[in-house]
């Protein structure tokens, strides 16, 4: 199948590089040419605008968060570009608002439109296995279904409204940080008492909270292995912002993730913007002074 893939951060690129592997001609493209570059020596055509990456019948797009894709699609004119019938197959995590705009510019222009974000770290989508959330017409997503399997090992279908999956992508992420920042708080406790994080984490991973999510996120805290990040804390913090937009366009409270806003933009204003979004346990160590007690 000719695919086009636009945006090639550590997720897209290792994506992309799935598709080449299942067999997939791919033109590509990406703010920064530079993250071409290995996608090229796989085989990949780079386009030099994002209009030009249009290709074939779908095209894949994994971009930052709402600004960048609508620079992109909407004031970029990519969306103009694509011709009639063609999938744009969206693995962002954008807005709820935005994915409603999005499914109406497409259906505007004749162009089939499927939300697609993925649960997943670099490392997981370069051994292509990414739980991806689909949502979209059941004939676009049946097109565009030997691309999502080249990439994941899952796929979990949530109807025909694209913003359905875009709502549970954003409701996952906000559970994964009110997991990292129980952890963080938990353990600024027990080290306060003389207890490290490594031995209580592997307590708790091994007991009442042995699932992937606390094991993962546990081990990093664990090991203040904060870079390189697998998802940043400016990412957190957006879409921490986009459940309380989400909460607040259907007057659903949500009080915790109140708090998940403020510590990541604590660690923001202290400067740790390329760390990972387990670095919230550097803000917990830091409310309680933990450096000056140890």
């Amino acid at each position: 199948m000719k695919v086009g893939f636009i945006g090639l951060g550590a997720m897209g690129s290792a994506m992309a590089s799935n598709l080449l592997a299942a067999g997939h001609t791919l033109a590509v493209w990406n703010r920064s040419a530079g993250a071409t570059e290995p996608l090229a020596s796989l085989g990949a055509k780079v386009a030099k605008t994002a209009d030009r990456a249009v290709q074939g019948e779908v095209l894949c797009s994994m971009l930052a968060n709402d600004q960048a894709v609508r620079e992109v699609f909407l004031d970029g004119g990519v969306l103009d570009a694509m011709d009639r019938g063609t999938v744009h197959v969206n693995h962002a995590t954008i807005s709820v608002a935005l994915a409603q705009e999005l499914a109406a510019e497409h259906g505007r222009r004749g162009l089939e439109y499927v939300a697609a974000p993925v649960f997943g770290r670099p490392d997981m989508a370069a051994a292509a296995k990414l739980n991806i959330l689909v949502a979209g017409k059941p004939a676009a997503i049946e097109r565009v279904r030997p691309l999502l399997e080249a990439m994941s090992s899952k796929l979990w279908p949530l109807g025909e409204a694209p913003e359905r999956a875009n709502v549970a992508k954003i409701a996952g992420n906000f559970m994964l940080a009110a997991a990292i920042e129980s952890m963080a708080e938990a353990t600024a406790l027990t080290r306060a008492h003389g207890v490290s994080a490594a031995e209580f984490l592997d307590v708790m991973t091994s007991t009442l909270f042995a699932a992937p999510a606390y094991q993962g996120y546990g081990k990093l805290i664990a090991e203040q292995r904060f870079k390189p990040a697998g998802f940043a804390l400016p990412l957190g913090y957006k879409d921490v912002g986009l459940a309380l937009a989400a909460g607040e366009a259907q007057r659903v409270p949500l009080p915790f993730a109140g708090v998940l806003r403020d510590a990541m933009l604590e660690a923001l204003a202290a400067g740790d913007a390329e760390l990972d979004w387990s670095a919230l346990a550097l803000v917990a160590a830091r409310r309680a002074h933990l450096d000056e007690r140890e």
